[in-house]
């Protein structure tokens, strides 16, 4: 624990008299922002899979952890080693099936398992939803996943992701007869329904639609970076360039790696 003395002394020092001004003058809520960005580029250091790079991205996520628990900690209401302990009664509990006595066939049963115990928690029994516990913070994406999850587990899912598809299919004559009305609030609503339907068919083939649709924005902004290349080695700007020719490179442009 030696790293962890360190890291804990160095925060005290940054958070004591003579430390930092800035560091001294956070809160929870003042440094909430930094956890959400510094867990979007530990996703992309994953995806980018450089140890050199998820090993920094990790410390950072990390440090999120230790600030919180260093001002919960200045003003008396828990340490890092309550944290910590918290999250091992945690585990401990959630894995009957290594810890105790239970068993399970596989990690599907695993899941549904955690999900009961988690239901069966003190700080979850007060919920009158099993959704109520999906923070309203998450990015919609990601928030219909979940939600599709949880309900997954209590039997409300899809058969099979033939149905999904049909569904889609469905969706999309609903947007183009909301297109149709020029409603505003009527499109919007459709194209909802559309993406929660191809969200619920990502998940029911196990794909992750977040990790889905950011390598298609990757996909697409190395294509177009080859039009913008394009465009400045023909000294003409993008506007001026044909939709034509535009498509041409990019047609081209998928062929590379």
């Amino acid at each position: 624990m030696e790293a962890m003395d360190r890291l804990m002394k160095i925060m005290d020092t940054l958070r004591g008299p003579g430390g930092c001004p800035w560091d001294m003058e956070q809160d929870h809520k003042s440094i909430m922002k930094c956890l959400i960005e510094e867990t979007y580029e530990l996703a992309d250091a994953i995806e980018g899979d450089d140890v050199e790079i998820l090993k920094e991205e990790l410390g950072d996520v990390f440090l999120q952890v230790v600030f919180h628990s260093a001002i919960a900690k200045d003003s008396g209401k828990f340490t890092l080693d309550d944290v910590v302990n918290v999250l091992c009664d945690k585990l401990v509990y959630r894995h009957p099936h290594v810890f105790g006595d239970a068993s399970v066939r596989d990690s599907e049963e695993v899941i549904k398992n955690w999900e009961r115990l988690k239901r069966k928690e003190t700080t979850k029994t007060a919920r009158e939803s099993i959704l109520f516990g999906i923070p309203a913070t998450l990015p919609a994406l990601l928030a219909a996943l979940k939600i599709q999850s949880v309900t997954s587990r209590v039997g409300f899912d899809w058969a099979a992701p033939e149905g999904v598809v049909d569904k889609i299919k469905e969706e999309i004559a609903e947007v183009q007869d909301a297109m149709a009305t020029k409603d505003p609030d009527r499109m919007e609503d459709e194209i909802g329904d559309l993406i929660f339907s191809v969200v619920n068919l990502a998940r029911l083939l196990k794909i992750d639609p977040e990790s889905a649709l950011r390598r298609t924005n990757r996909k697409f902004s190395r294509r177009f970076f080859e039009i913008e290349k394009a465009a400045k080695a023909q000294n003409i700007r993008l506007t001026d360039m044909p939709l034509a020719e535009k498509d041409r490179i990019w047609d081209e442009a998928k062929h590379l790696k």
